[in-house]
């Protein structure tokens, strides 16, 4: 006769249990909520895109130009006879590319930075901030705009110009908490068994400063995104015929008077995508709090 064996349910990694707080904790705050949803609404129309798009975004047909939101064409159709709304669901995958690009630029050079001056000070904490300070004095635009009009007009520069121009923010979160951590008990004790400043850094005080520095990378998506948007109005981003949201703004403005469909419908999706990040961004403020952890 055999014996019942008990087995004890299997239990979920951490991470995932925590994820599923964080988005459990997001989902309760309305704002929090409608960041989420469109961010999610984004992504699923980047990847769908050519199942979602009704037209092609580079086919022109002068014989529909300029025409008014219809059934043929949901949000009109430019000066070239191009469906608006095709080409808003392929910019959004310029939109996530650019995102993605100077999210992991700019999050690792703001890391290494911030934990590497905090960490050892002295001098080299002060050369690097002063460093810092140098970007952080200029309007993130207009150091983006010298950095194009040095690299010349293209997408790909302008995601180079953003991301030089967006670390050192978070080079300055990264330095302040490595500051209230360095001097830690279990600093100390990891130096003690021998551990080198390089892996001190890499494996004790770069996992502590993460959640600020997601939540501060979430927050600047928003900037990211309107400078971005800002130099293909220029006609310093993407170049046409590439359906980016600023460039579209950009060559609708002539029309906007008669044809207000070329602007309003880039323009809100700019507005929303900023908005959500904004959004999600506080809410992932409060949900990473270790008040509302411990509270949970």
């Amino acid at each position: 006769m055999t014996q019942p064996t008990n087995h004890a349910p299997r239990r979920l990694p951490e991470p995932i249990i925590a994820l599923g707080n964080i988005l459990t904790f997001l989902m309760r705050s309305p704002t929090s909520a409608f960041g989420l949803v469109v961010l999610s609404i984004l992504i699923v129309t980047a990847i769908f895109a050519p199942l979602v798009a009704t037209h092609d975004p580079y086919v022109q047909d002068l014989n529909i130009t300029l025409q008014a939101p219809g059934a043929g064409h949901l949000f009109g159709t430019d000066e070239l006879g191009r469906d608006i709304f095709s080409r808003l669901v392929w910019g959004s995958r310029i939109t996530l590319t650019i995102i993605f690009l100077v999210s992991i630029v700019v999050g690792p050079i703001g890391l290494l930075v911030g934990t590497t001056a905090g960490y050892f000070g002295g001098r080299l904490d002060t050369v690097m901030m002063r460093i810092t300070d140098i970007f952080l004095s200029f309007p993130s635009l207009i150091l983006s705009l010298a950095f194009v009009a040095a690299l010349g007009p293209s997408l790909n520069n302008a995601i180079i110009a953003i991301a030089l121009t967006s670390w050192p923010p978070i080079a300055r979160l990264a330095r302040a908490e490595t500051l209230t951590f360095r001097k830690a008990d279990y600093i100390a004790a990891a130096r003690l068994q021998g551990a080198s400043s390089l892996r001190i850094i890499i494996k004790s005080i770069v996992p502590m400063c993460l959640p600020s520095v997601l939540i501060r990378l979430t927050l600047n998506m928003a900037t990211v995104i309107l400078t971005a948007a800002g130099l293909g109005f220029l006609g310093l981003g993407a170049q046409p015929p590439m359906p980016e949201w600023g460039a579209m703004i950009a060559t609708g403005r002539r029309y906007m008077i008669d044809s207000w469909w070329l602007v309003t419908y880039p323009g809100l999706a700019i507005l929303s995508v900023s908005l959500a990040f904004n959004l999600l961004g506080d809410g992932l403020r409060d949900a990473l709090d270790p008040k509302q952890m411990n509270r949970r």
